[in-house]
């Protein structure tokens, strides 16, 4: 195996002065990075935390009058694309535009029901935000309006202090104050650069979060689907069924028997649009058609008087002012805190998500940070005129982008839509069954239920398909926001062990080459007699510094225990840096310290390729130049293996000449 490994490097004693050996044995110098100050440092790491898309690279060479321009331009994305606006543009943006109100009237009434606000509130909620977010945001495709998950949760949340049937007014103070405070919070993380923060909502827990809502969601309209009076006020799987079969005495045959020809209905329809992409104004219009006709129904057979549940009457005009309404003291603080922050996280997640879908079918930039400000002031607006949590939903963004939305004017025409709504046609709504509403929401959510994306991580990472499970089943049988923070509990968790626990790989020398890869994975790959190799791959810091201590020295027992079969003694452990790119002082002194004990066995410990960063600290660190010696420190493994396997033959040479 030795004469084999030396020909790999080229080695051949018959060929010592050929040319193409001497540059393959070529040793090549660790270079040390250049010297920054303390203050250089900091701010480059704070530029690449917190503003790693170097929004001010716009701004470079530009005159004073340009730089004004562009600013209010990066403020307010409009001035980008307003001045080159067009009648082509806006013949596009109208039909996408009503499409989507068709589709948001309904949806508003049914998801401000979900949250157990009036219905009126629903459509205010489908107003003012659009306008707002059309001058703000970034996204030419997001429809911005109510959105289920959030709804749900801000309705569950507030109803665990405060009724919203014995005390309406105080539990719409309470929304309002939670949408203040979550626009308050998303708009903040917008303008302090915090999004990494929404990261750690990861993707499977965010499908199985939202499997395991579109679930709590469909079952909470069973009330309204089987005409029950007396239902659960609890959100989870037991006590809905439970409620369910224990008030049978309750169930309409009436209500039934409605209802389930609209579920189907609508499934149909939604089914039609999946299937060709370009009938979508099929399942987009038959939330609207379905209102349309219950009414009708309704109104005409005095259906209210034979079990059928209607809405009733709803006000008629524009959104009024609620800055009066928010809660800025008193014992429910804490609960208006919690829910904003909740129900802005979830909602932001979502918004920001489904706008870098559509911007990436299109192929345009969407900026995370502007949409944070954008979806944060929009709520904070939202709150002061009787809107409650609003941000971009996936069902009527889907909708806008096939119905070929150019820019965000559509949310306009949308608004002014939903206006003319308010205004004029109010009192249409009156015999509207709450049957139809719940087969609305049920057609709506059953979107969020991903089974081929949760296939897809069962097959990619067992450990994130338990993450998913487990925000699943939490939500349904627990709670939903203690589902959703047991999912990302066990997120951080699984980020604390990788990172408390990193890889470390014996490489091995792939015959026939100079290239050193894992032996665990290439099985061809051979051990090089005298050396350990080592590859640690992650940074090294007070978290895992003793686990990797530990872990080396249990490398060097294997070894140990393999040598009396194969007679070689351990002359090298040769750790591959390339992978670790960063180091904390506890790092340092595991490598001081893995000298030392090394040193008591006769082994010597040589570093390959320490990155800039690392470099630099053991330089600091190392005031012996014990670590960093010319014969420890090498670019690659080959070379570090070359010379040290050359200078061994040698050692061995004189000592058999001295015998």
């Amino acid at each position: 195996m030795e004469k084999k490994f030396e020909e790999n490097l080229g080695g051949s004693k018959h060929h010592d002065h050929n040319p193409c050996i001497e540059i393959a044995m070529e040793i090549h110098k660790v270079e040390t990075p250049p010297k920054r100050s303390s203050l250089q440092k900091l701010t480059n790491r704070l530029k690449e935390t917190f503003f790693p898309d170097d929004p001010l690279r716009q701004f470079k060479g530009q005159s004073t009058k340009q730089k004004w321009l562009l600013g209010f331009q990066y403020i307010f994305p409009i001035l980008q694309w307003g001045p080159y606006y067009n009648l082509n543009l806006l013949k596009s943006d109208i039909v996408s535009g009503l499409t989507i109100a068709s589709l948001a009237i309904p949806q508003g009434i049914s998801y401000a029901k979900l949250a157990n606000l009036p219905p009126i509130i629903g459509l205010y909620s489908s107003f003012v935000p659009p306008l707002v977010y059309a001058v703000l945001g970034s996204s030419k495709d997001l429809a911005v309006g109510p959105v289920s998950i959030a709804s749900l949760l801000m309705g569950s949340m507030l109803r665990q202090e405060v009724s919203p049937t014995q005390d309406p007014l105080l539990f719409l103070q309470l929304a309002f104050t939670s949408t203040f405070f979550g626009g308050l919070f998303q708009a903040s993380l917008g303008f302090l650069r915090l999004g990494f923060i929404i990261d750690f909502l990861s993707k499977a827990t965010l499908i199985g979060f939202m499997a395991g809502a579109a679930i709590i969601v469909s079952l909470q309209q069973l009330k309204a689907l089987l005409g029950i009076t007396h239902f659960t006020k609890e959100m989870g799987l037991v006590p809905v069924m439970s409620s369910v079969f224990h008030n049978t005495k309750e169930w309409s045959w009436q209500t039934i028997l409605m209802g389930s020809f609209f579920l189907v209905f609508l499934l149909v329809a939604r089914h039609i649009s999946i299937k060709k992409p370009k009938l979508f104004w099929i399942s987009a219009g038959a939330p609207l058609l379905s209102v349309v006709l219950s009414t009708i129904f309704v109104f005409v057979t005095k259906a209210q008087h034979h079990g059928i549940s209607v809405i009733g009457k709803l006000d008629q005009g524009l959104n009024p002012p609620s800055w009066n309404m928010l809660h800025f003291h008193g014992s429910h603080i804490g609960l208006v805190l919690k829910t904003g922050l909740v129900t802005g996280i979830i909602s932001l997640t979502e918004g920001i998500a489904v706008g870098r879908t559509f911007a990436a079918l299109k192929n345009y930039q969407v900026d995370g940070n502007k949409e944070m400000i954008a979806i944060g002031v929009m709520n904070v607006v939202g709150s002061t005129t009787s809107c409650y949590i609003t941000t971009g939903a996936f069902s009527r963004s889907a909708v806008n982008h096939n119905a070929g939305a150019k820019t965000a004017v559509s949310n306009i025409i949308m608004a002014v839509t939903v206006m003319v709504t308010l205004l004029l046609l109010m009192p249409l709504f009156r015999y509207t069954p709450n049957l139809v509403l719940g087969a609305i929401i049920v057609t709506a959510v059953i979107g969020l239920i991903d089974i081929p994306a949760a296939y897809q991580i069962w097959k990619v990472d067992k450990f994130d398909f338990i993450v998913m499970l487990c925000a699943f089943f939490g939500v349904i049988f627990i709670s939903v926001q203690e589902g959703l923070a047991l999912a990302v509990g066990i997120s951080i968790f699984k980020m604390v062990l990788q990172m408390t626990r990193p890889k470390t790989v014996v490489l091995g020398n792939i015959p026939g080459t100079d290239i050193f890869r894992s032996k665990h994975q290439y099985k061809d790959a051979v051990s090089i007699p005298g050396f350990l190799i080592l590859s640690i791959q992650a940074p090294i810091s007070f978290a895992n510094s003793n686990y990797l201590n530990e872990r080396i020295l249990r490398w060097i027992l294997d070894y140990e225990e393999e040598e009396t079969k194969s007679h070689s003694d351990l002359r090298f452990v040769i750790l591959d840096l390339a992978a670790v790119s960063a180091i904390d002082t506890s790092g340092v002194t595991f490598f001081q310290e893995l000298r030392r004990v090394l040193e008591k066995k006769g082994v010597e410990l040589v570093l390959v390729n320490p990155v800039g960063e690392v470099m630099e600290k053991l330089q600091k660190a190392d005031g012996t130049n014990d670590l960093l010696k010319q014969n420890k420190l090498y670019l690659t493994v080959r070379e570090a293996v070359s010379s040290l396997y050359s200078s061994m033959k040698v050692v061995s040479s004189r000592h058999y000449q001295k015998e």
